[in-house]
């Protein structure tokens, strides 16, 4: 008897064989958990008219750090963060009211309707090490990092504490996993020591994954960049699949290590094959993924690729009919 598309993945994340390998394009959705578009006035609105910016391109987020972006399609960058003075700390407090305002019950009529696996990639995400740089800019939560000012401690645990508290009403629905998205890596290693993540982040994250684990969901990882120095850790607190950009790892040599540890949620290399490559090369990076880690069994795969806007619609294409044919 065919899999269902839920059947699919979970045989993927839990390592049993399968026939066909499964695509987040067709064979992942997730629910419709809406928390507004993030759109308010304020202090950053002001400094952004000031600056000359285009309305239609900034916007305040929910935490009221305030984006910009210089070209449509792409999210921006945080320009005005919430707490780039750390005088504020005191009196922030988190934007709980956007999780009053989430119906669960959207979630489970998705799930129940569906045979796919079913996981809020974005809306529902965790984002730590993100949200920490939105709320104090890149650059200064380096220095706080760097220096070990007790205040980026203070910020930690109470973005900790908010997703905490949404991954609570997460894994309360009926749906599959649970995400956790923070780009780590640079082209060649980490943004910060493996021994300072260690420290600082992994514990937070191990809370996540406890918490989806007694609540019998999986958890996917997403990260950018070079992060083979923390898969060994990722594996260990409980993540069962990681997107990564494994085109700057050792494909080959991730699979050695990590078959039957960690399953591979995609993706195809979008630095060179993607946007510059032939359909022919996206066929041929489809391949190269599939041979490495089949090698160990026919398992731990699901194909993902990324949809960037200056990607041809080909060689998307090119992947998931690879994808199919392997």
């Amino acid at each position: 008897m065919k899999m269902t598309s839920r059947e699919l993945v979970r045989a993927a994340l839990d390592f049993a064989e399968y026939d066909e390998v499964p695509t987040e394009r067709d064979d992942v959705t997730w629910p419709d958990i809406a928390f507004g578009t993030g759109l308010r006035g304020g202090e950053a609105a002001d400094l952004a008219k000031a600056d000359g910016m285009d309305g239609k391109r900034f916007r305040v987020d929910e935490w009221g750090s305030g984006w910009v972006a210089l070209e449509d399609g792409v999210c921006g960058e945080v320009k005005y963060p919430a707490l780039a003075d750390w005088g504020r700390l005191d009196g922030y407090r988190p934007p709980y009211s956007m999780l009053a305002g989430i119906d669960a019950s959207r979630a489970d009529a998705g799930c129940a309707a569906t045979d796919k696996f079913v996981v809020p990639l974005w809306g529902g995400a965790y984002n730590l090490f993100e949200r920490m740089q939105h709320l104090r800019g890149t650059e200064s939560l380096f220095y706080d990092l760097a220096y070990g000012d007790a205040r980026a401690y203070r910020l930690r645990d109470m973005v900790h504490e908010f997703y905490m508290t949404q991954a609570q009403i997460i894994v309360a629905t009926d749906v599959d996993g649970v995400h956790l998205t923070d780009d780590w890596g640079a082209q060649g290693s980490l943004l910060i020591s493996p021994e300072m993540w260690r420290s600082f982040f992994k514990p937070c994250y191990r809370e996540y994954c406890e918490l989806a684990h007694r609540h019998g969901k999986y958890v996917i990882m997403h990260s950018d960049g070079y992060i083979a120095e923390i898969l060994d850790d990722l594996a260990e607190i409980g993540v069962n699949a990681i997107n990564a950009q494994i085109f700057c790892m050792d494909i080959e040599g991730l699979a050695a290590r990590y078959h039957h540890r960690l399953a591979f949620w995609g993706e195809m290399d979008r630095q060179w094959a993607l946007p510059h490559g032939t359909e022919g090369d996206c066929r041929e990076a489809v391949r190269r993924v599939a041979g490495a880690f089949f090698r160990y069994g026919r398992t731990g795969l699901v194909g993902q690729v990324f949809w960037g806007k200056d990607i041809p619609g080909g060689n998307i294409d090119a992947c998931y009919d690879e994808w199919k044919r392997v």
